[in-house]
């Protein structure tokens, strides 16, 4: 995408991707109408309190919790594309101000799961940072970008074993002393096979981070 379509993309008005009104991508009529998402362990999906990690998935996974705003279909689902292959930028403002608040009294640091670089170059951002500077500016905690991804392999479409394989060692931390003994709150658009969450988690867990949770828009 180029700087012109990014521009206009920017300040086009949007039609609302659940019922077309123009104006936003997102109306509060469909906002509203937007189902929530189950509270369950992404891993095995059985349904779990506060959709925290169930204490067998737990013993080999490094994410606490994966809360989600809402399932990935329908409304949720175009809007995620239009974030992501549309230029529509505006999208993280609505996806962000839906994510699931932070644990009452937690003070953590907020960061994003990065996109593959091939990414971010064709589309002009990086969409998971974008939400998650909305998120951290929602809840009045501090965005600290620290993860950066060495693996640049396209993970749409492949199997959770398959993600797993092109995932290793995808992700370091470069701002160590920012992330040791901290509460880190991992933000990301959708979730699926949780590949990937799993592998920037283990990054930060290495670095010394003393628990890492999840927050993303849609579960699939």
């Amino acid at each position: 995408m180029n700087i012109f379509d990014q521009v206009l993309a920017f300040f086009t008005p949007f039609d609302c991707v659940g019922c077309g009104t123009e104006g936003l991508l997102l109306c509060a009529q469909c906002r509203e109408g937007l189902p929530g998402a189950s509270y369950r362990c992404f891993l095995c999906l059985r349904p779990t309190l506060a959709a925290r990690t169930c204490s067998d998935c737990l013993n080999t996974s490094p994410v606490h919790s994966v809360r989600a705003a809402t399932g990935y279909q329908g409304i949720a689902k175009q809007l995620v594309r239009k974030l992501k292959f549309s230029g529509a930028r505006a999208a993280s403002k609505e996806m962000g101000q839906l994510l699931p608040p932070p644990s009452s009294g937690a003070r953590a640091i907020i960061m994003h799961v990065p996109t593959a670089t091939s990414r971010i170059r064709s589309r002009g951002y990086d969409q998971a940072a974008l939400l998650a500077k909305v998120y951290a500016q929602r809840a009045g905690l501090p965005f600290v970008p620290c993860l950066v991804r060495r693996g640049q392999q396209h993970q749409v479409g492949a199997s959770r074993a398959q993600r797993m394989a092109q995932l290793q060692s995808a992700f370091s931390v470069n701002k160590q002393h920012k992330v040791k003994d901290a509460h880190v709150i991992l933000v990301d658009d959708v979730v699926t096979t949780g590949a990937t969450l799993q592998a920037a988690a283990a990054a930060l867990k290495a670095a010394g981070a003393r628990r890492v949770e999840a927050v993303v828009f849609a579960q699939a």
